[in-house]
């Protein structure tokens, strides 16, 4: 039998509220290649990340890349608008870099989510209201489409936006 290429992919994001002004925002992966994870602590009112810690125990650079300084530049970044951009420039374009930057990115987005539950809650229980909550959400806010499955292209949430009339530039 011949080869067959296989890829599997497992990767969770959990939020946790620490204290009244602390929170965790954790991100794993483990897929065929890889195996790491990173944690955030992110302080209120202003969400600055506090702290930042998380390992790669083996990638296709190798196994245990040391990555304590890469995550000590993302300390005082603002999570929020443009922390993708922010964490890509601080840590740099090394190879494994573009998986700990979508870890950390993963992480500001669990905490984005968390803050917007509340709105989220919000959102109308009919089908028809839901579609044209989430799609007016992500119209008002770009950067929230495709940053989960619920606001992915495929998603049933999604039919009523349409991707090429977004504004990116926000």
């Amino acid at each position: 039998m011949a080869d067959i290429t296989c890829f599997t992919r497992n990767r969770c994001t959990t939020v946790e509220i620490v204290d009244e002004q602390t929170t965790r925002s954790t991100c794993r992966v483990q897929d065929t290649s890889m195996e790491a994870w990173v944690e955030i602590l992110v302080k209120s009112p202003n969400l600055d990340i506090a702290e930042a810690t998380g390992e790669i125990r083996r990638s296709s650079e190798g196994n245990r890349i040391d990555i304590s300084g890469d995550l000590q530049k993302v300390i005082g970044a603002r999570v929020g608008p443009g922390i993708k951009k922010i964490i890509r420039g601080l840590i740099g374009d090394r190879p494994f870099v573009e998986s700990l930057s979508i870890l950390l990115d993963e992480c500001c987005n669990g905490v984005i989510m968390s803050y917007t539950r509340d709105i989220l809650l919000s959102a109308p229980k009919d089908p028809a209201g839901e579609k044209v909550f989430f799609s007016d959400m992500v119209r008002a806010n770009p950067r929230l489409y495709n940053s989960c499955a619920a606001l992915s292209e495929n998603s049933p949430l999604m039919e009523a936006l349409e991707p090429d009339k977004i504004d990116r530039s926000r």
